[in-house]
């Protein structure tokens, strides 16, 4: 749900407008090194070329490695106590109107991630135009906070702090905060922080969960100024910043006495939330004797519901038993409790209790202590908007959509960064449609419309992983490779794909039962056209082929060779060339099978010597014996007396 510009940041803003009164607070002690809990933070300085380190000894990156957009520096950098409040990164609608930093989440042994992040967001005029922007930050693809022109002139000259709580599950790999511009205007971040706090932290069991986050409309530290991280020495382990209660006081509030002790307060900087001992150490309470009273009002978005947490301790000596405090907590006039913080936790102890405020009739929450003994005390109130988180898009299709962005070379321009879908309140990636899930519960894409756009690159595999894209347009671009065989989805109604230099034949899966609507004119495709692609046109639907010089296959195109399809073999081609390889071998086994048969009939046996040489003396008489019987009959023919006459 977003948060609207007037009920958002006008008192979003307005709560953290004293955070940059930092000169009065600001120590130059050397600091104790902060200890997370968790061991995990990123401290990013938007803007800045190098690595800085500020005045406690914490390490602030430079964000080149993080997003995109351009650099620039506040007009009057010596207002600023700080290095990371001086530089800012802004995004040109030549960045596209979203643009994103992906801070990598580390290895946490927990089921789910809960963060603690803060914004410093300033203008002071770094662009000499006079116009704060009008933008939307996003986390997780929720809107969490609105900045609409014209901002208050003070915080467009000081900057404001925000600040918030989200869980994230561990499946994501990086938390991605998003930036999205108004109009043409260029959105503007100065410093980014972002810590691990303990999963369990600020009643986690019903606000832990993904599907609410926690942003900060108020943080305050009764009977003290402004402290916190950043801005003192004081330690907050979880980042946490605290501001003087002091504007938030109402006059019927009775005259303020205001406490402070340097004993220890026990109970504090305790597991899941670990509230500062400091915040426990002041305190206010009225002059009031009996029936005293203490009022705050706090500005708030009445379309969300609320979790306030009040703190406090007994750190007046004069308190010493069970009854001698005693008060009533009113929220918006209705008595929730009574409290006697005695009796609870003993002195010089942290004592919290913590209320869910639902359908608020007005933008004003009032927090009223009515003393029944002696006067009301409180140490700090914390007030956060739980604000429902957006669907995201499902993440095997963010992969998709991120591939087909890499595929395609889509241009920065675009914008196309961070969640292609969500938050739903900005439009989606462009030239992308979205539609919600059958289940409800997460971002499908429906269509993709990205023709004439001068994409130069080839269509990815993993399009397939889209299984709701009911229309695809990618017309009039300089797309080469082959269509990808997936691209079949049993939802896809229109594909087209014309004009482009898409090579290799049409798969099979193109032929899809749902498709209406199919022009893959004017590429260089070949083979054969799929009969069920061809049917579409006969049932009803359009089909354009033209342009192709090698398709083949159906009436309007020319027949394809019988053996050649698709640039290579079809298969009767195959066929045949298997059926004559077939018979081919047949007929060489039918010719050695004779031949080892003739082989075998063919006797030959080896003569004795002896054998052998009479044999050859009979052949020899044999032959001489036929000679002299032609010499007898040719003399004999010529009448000459026969020497053998008898």
């Amino acid at each position: 749900m977003p948060l609207t510009l007037h009920h958002h940041h006008h008192h979003l803003l307005l709560h953290f407008l004293h955070l940059l009164l930092l000169s009065t607070t600001t120590s130059t002690l050397p600091p104790p090194s902060p200890s997370y809990p968790f061991g995990f933070s990123y401290h990013i300085d938007c803007g800045s070329p190098t690595n800085t380190t500020d005045l406690f000894n914490t390490t602030w990156l430079s964000d080149r490695y993080f997003t995109g957009g351009a650099t620039a520096i506040v007009s009057e950098p010596l207002h600023f106590n700080h290095h990371h409040e001086k530089t800012l990164r802004f995004f040109p609608i030549s960045s596209g109107k979203k643009n994103c930093y992906s801070l990598p989440f580390p290895t946490l042994p927990f089921p789910s991630y809960r963060f603690f992040l803060r914004t410093f967001i300033v203008y002071d005029n770094y662009d000499g135009k006079s116009h704060p922007p009008s933008f939307d930050v996003s986390v997780h693809g929720t809107v969490v906070f609105s900045w609409r022109s014209p901002w208050p002139q003070s915080v467009a000259r000081d900057g404001a702090y925000s600040d918030l709580i989200a869980s994230f599950p561990s499946s994501d790999t990086a938390a991605l905060i998003c930036f999205y511009s108004f109009a043409t205007d260029p959105p503007v971040i100065s410093s980014l922080e972002f810590f691990a706090v303990d999963p369990n932290s600020y009643d986690a069991s019903s606000t832990g969960n993904s599907n609410v986050i926690l942003v900060n409309y108020g943080r305050l530290s009764c009977g003290s100024n402004q402290w916190g991280p950043g801005f003192t020495n004081d330690v907050d382990r979880f980042g946490r910043s605290w501001q003087s209660d002091s504007d938030f006081r109402t006059r019927n509030s009775n005259k303020i006495v205001a406490l402070s002790t340097r004993s220890d307060v026990s109970g504090a900087d305790q597991k899941p939330n670990y509230f500062p001992a400091k915040l426990y150490q002041t305190a206010v309470t009225t002059n009031e004797e009996n029936g005293g009273v203490l009022e705050y009002e706090l500005s708030v978005d009445a379309k969300l519901d609320y979790l306030l947490w009040l703190h406090f301790a007994e750190i007046e000596t004069r308190i010493r038993k069970v009854g001698e405090r005693v008060f009533d907590v009113f929220i918006n006039s209705e008595n929730l409790t009574r409290i006697d913080i005695y009796k609870q936790v003993g002195s010089f102890t942290a004592f919290t209790w913590h209320h869910t405020v639902k359908n608020l009739s007005s933008s004003v929450l009032k927090v009223k202590l009515v003393g029944v003994v002696d006067a009301p005390l409180i140490c700090g109130i914390e007030n956060y908007a739980l604000v429902p988180t957006d669907p995201s898009t499902v993440p095997q299709q963010v992969m998709a959509m991120k591939a087909l962005k890499d595929s395609l070379r889509v241009p920065e321009r675009m914008g196309w960064n961070g969640d292609p879908c969500a938050p739903t309140s900005w439009d989606a990636w462009e030239g992308v449609t979205c539609i919600m899930s059958k289940d409800k519960t997460a971002l499908v894409i429906s269509q993709i419309d990205l023709g004439s756009q001068g994409f130069k690159g080839f269509i990815t595999d993993q399009i397939s992983l889209l299984s709701d894209l009911v229309s695809l347009n990618l017309s009039s671009n300089s797309l080469v490779g082959e269509i990808p065989s997936g691209l079949g989805q049993k939802s896809l109604t229109q594909l087209d794909l014309s004009n482009n230099q898409l090579t290799g034949s049409i798969p099979d899966s193109i032929a899809s039962s749902s498709l209406q609507l199919v022009l893959l004119n004017g590429n260089l495709l070949e083979g054969r056209v799929p009969e069920e692609l061809y049917s579409i046109g006969v049932h009803g639907g359009a089909i354009d082929l033209s342009g192709n010089k090698g398709l083949c296959g159906v009436p309007s195109l020319s027949a394809c060779p019988i053996f050649w399809e698709n640039g290579g073999l079809s298969t009767p081609g195959k066929i045949a060339i298997g059926l004559s390889c077939l018979f081919v071998f047949c007929v060489l086994l039918l010719l050695v099978f004779i031949y080892i048969r003739r082989r075998r009939n063919d006797y030959d046996f080896a003569l004795p010597h002896e054998l052998t040489s009479l044999a050859a003396k009979r052949n020899r008489y044999q032959r001489q014996k036929s000679l002299m019987v032609l010499e007898m009959e040719s003399q004999h023919a010529k009448g000459l007396p026969s020497p053998f006459t008898t």
